[in-house]
């Protein structure tokens, strides 16, 4: 067993929610490999302790905890009826911070728990009489700011379903999402900021409500100041101000506690985002487990992760209220060119308890030489970082320029669960580049080829029991076809998540990254399709090819190959055309690291091009570990992409 690079402080391992919570089931808090155990062989205990531990607040009580253990079609907490809305904002005194409002220019304004209570109270009320009811799609089309937060838990309250997304998504991006929906009502701001640009985004807000027709009405912020266009709106539009200054109370519908509560969206790889439908009651635990248990989220914390509203992230900062700490929002870019260090100047100022980031900005701030800790961070106990595997060299950055007896909590999970399957908890010892250990309740392995569980060798995470938060179901998937297919159509009856990893003969878990095609530039994962439809447009391009590929430094590339039509000669004016269309009809975090010019897209003999080998031939595998090439239509592009990755690698060495 290898030395761990850093082990609790045991006084504040003891002091812990884990610990506690492990002294009350009758297992040693020093023994996080037992409390494991027990959490995924006795499901119904543990999550039947976690219901008593977090108080859970249901207006009918539950028949059971696990009535139906298969996957897909689990049934947890059968008879229970409850609200997710309702256990967000109980936990907060009238005086009580909930919410830290916080943008890149360093300036901010808080949000109590009373001002919170009573937005949420008005927004549902100009939501009901919207006609908005149980089942009823509301979405939101806004940046990080309190108000997707209080837009959200409106609906919530109503057991109606949310769904949101960044606005740096383009109007037929977010379409291709939120039409599948039916919304009755859409919510968005009239701009967001980035990198010192106010963005204008009236136009893109009605170009997306044409194409919503089931909108009855659209509640305009005023973000950044901008006066609502004189264009027509295919419905009413209310100003958020007459929406959210009603004087109304709170009224949390009961719904069972599989009720719908969120659409996420997946990426996209193929054909249109897939909807990932996810419930009150699950999300409930899962959220109170992970942000509670293992970050150690409660009441006087403050949280701050850097995220977006269509990451899954963003999901979990909402959840914080949970657990009766603060969250903190933030719009803007986390390391803005007018001041670099803002996410730890804002940390150090609002006394975050728990900071989250991505290894790219962990890894960007040693690049740049800037040094956290010339604030004041001592309030700070936890580093998250999640979205990809993060390398062990950012973990000595982080004790040397955040805090030697900061916790580096490494998570690993998916929006399709929308949590962690992987992480730290206060109680755990931390390996450099390794997970330290699977959550709790989560049934994780690493399988083989023949589908067994191996240790010390790599292979495809799967989750052999299932979890509360995993999907009710997908979106318009009436008979369940689409959900088998993405994660049980491998191992019957196991989850297979997509992802490569090591299960270490010490318990933790080390990611290799993903084994599908999907795009995770920066913790947010991006759909291939959304580039492809968009660069396949332009006449002078024949056919195109993005791909996402985890480096061994940590580093991510994302290169789009290209094939120009006849005649046609890719040069740099080309090059900034076809970047200016993926910015404006996708967004600009899908605008790939390099555009390279290449003979042509290899496909199946069906048609289906070949993400996932050409990515793992430019990460180095040999050809026939990918792929038959007799299986393709033009077998000699595998070699030629398998050269640029030699190619890639031989430069890479020599630099």
């Amino acid at each position: 067993m290898s030395t761990p690079f850093f082990t609790p402080d045991p006084r504040t391992a003891a002091a812990s929610r884990i610990a506690d919570f492990a002294r009350r089931q009758g297992i040693d808090p020093d023994d996080y490999a037992a409390l494991h155990q027990w959490s995924v062989t006795d499901l119904e205990g543990f999550w039947g302790a976690v219901w008593e531990y977090f108080d859970i607040d249901a207006d009918t009580p539950y028949e059971q905890v696990l009535a139906e253990e298969r996957m897909p079609g689990a049934r947890w907490f059968p008879g229970a009826t409850l609200n997710y809305a309702h256990h967000a904002l109980r936990n907060l005194a009238d005086e009580d911070v909930a919410i830290v409002a916080l943008d890149e220019t360093g300036a901010g304004y808080e949000v109590t728990g009373e001002r919170l209570r009573a937005l949420v109270a008005s927004v549902a009320a100009t939501l009901r009489d919207l006609g908005v009811g149980t089942g009823d799609r509301v979405v939101g089309y806004l940046p990080n700011t309190p108000h997707a937060i209080v837009a959200f838990l409106a609906a919530a309250s109503l057991g109606a379903v949310w769904s949101v997304c960044g606005q740096d998504y383009a109007p037929q991006a977010a379409a291709d999402r939120f039409a599948q929906l039916e919304p009755t009502v859409l919510i968005a701001a009239d701009g967001y900021l980035f990198n010192g640009t106010t963005h204008d985004r009236r136009d893109a807000t009605l170009d997306l409500a044409h194409a919503l027709p089931t909108l009855k009405a659209t509640l305009l912020v005023d973000h950044v100041g901008l006066p609502w266009p004189s264009r027509t709106s295919p419905s009413p539009v209310i100003p958020w101000e007459d929406a959210a200054t009603r004087r109304e109370d709170v009224i949390c519908t009961p719904v069972p506690f599989d009720h719908p509560l969120w659409v996420v969206f997946s990426s996209g790889t193929t054909g249109l985002p897939k909807g990932i439908v996810h419930g009150h009651g699950g999300v409930l635990l899962e959220h109170l487990k992970t942000l509670g248990l293992h970050s150690d989220l409660g009441p006087g914390d403050r949280l701050l992760w850097y995220t977006t509203t269509h990451w899954m992230m963003w999901n979990l900062v909402a959840s914080t209220l949970l657990t009766g700490a603060t969250t903190c929002t933030y719009d803007g870019s986390p390391a803005p060119f007018a001041k670099l260090d803002v996410l730890w100047e804002l940390a150090a100022r609002h006394r975050v308890t728990v900071f989250g980031t991505s290894p790219q900005y962990l890894l960007g701030m040693a690049k740049f030489g800037i040094d956290p800790a010339g604030h004041d961070l001592s309030s700070v106990r936890v580093v998250g970082c999640t979205g990809s595997a993060l390398p062990a060299s950012a973990y000595p950055w982080v004790r040397d320029h955040v805090g030697e007896r900061v916790l580096l909590a490494s998570i690993s999970g998916g929006t399709d669960v929308v949590s962690g399957f992987a992480g730290s908890a206060p109680n755990t010892p931390v390996w450099p580049g390794e997970l330290s250990a699977p959550h709790l309740g989560v049934a994780l392995a690493a399988y083989d080829a023949a589908a067994s569980p191996v240790v010390d060798q790599v292979g495809e995470l799967v989750v052999t029991r299932p979890m509360p938060s995993m999907p009710l179901y997908f979106w318009n998937d009436p008979d369940g076809t689409r959900y088998r297919d993405a994660y049980f159509s491998s191992y019957p009856g196991v989850w297979r998540h997509g992802d490569w990893i090591t299960v270490t003969g010490h318990g933790s878990v080390i990611v290799h990254g993903r084994s599908d095609s999907t795009l995770n530039r920066n913790g947010v994962r991006l759909g291939s399709a959304d580039i492809h439809h968009v660069v396949e447009r332009l006449p002078e391009i024949t056919e195109a090819l993005i791909i996402g590929a985890e480096e061994p430094d940590g580093g991510y590339w994302m290169p789009l190959f290209v094939v120009p039509a006849a005649g046609v000669t890719l040069d740099d004016a080309l090059r900034e055309r076809i970047k200016e269309a993926i910015r404006t009809g996708a967004s600009p975090r899908h605008v790939p690291d390099e555009i390279l010019e290449v003979p042509g897209i290899p496909h199946t003999r069906t048609g289906k091009k070949l993400e996932v080998p050409v990515k793992r031939l430019l990460q180095g595998a040999r050809v026939e570990q990918v792929v038959n090439p007799a299986a393709l239509d033009a077998p000699d592009l595998i070699a030629y992409y398998a050269g640029l990755g030699e190619e890639r690698r031989k430069g890479r060495t020599t630099a």
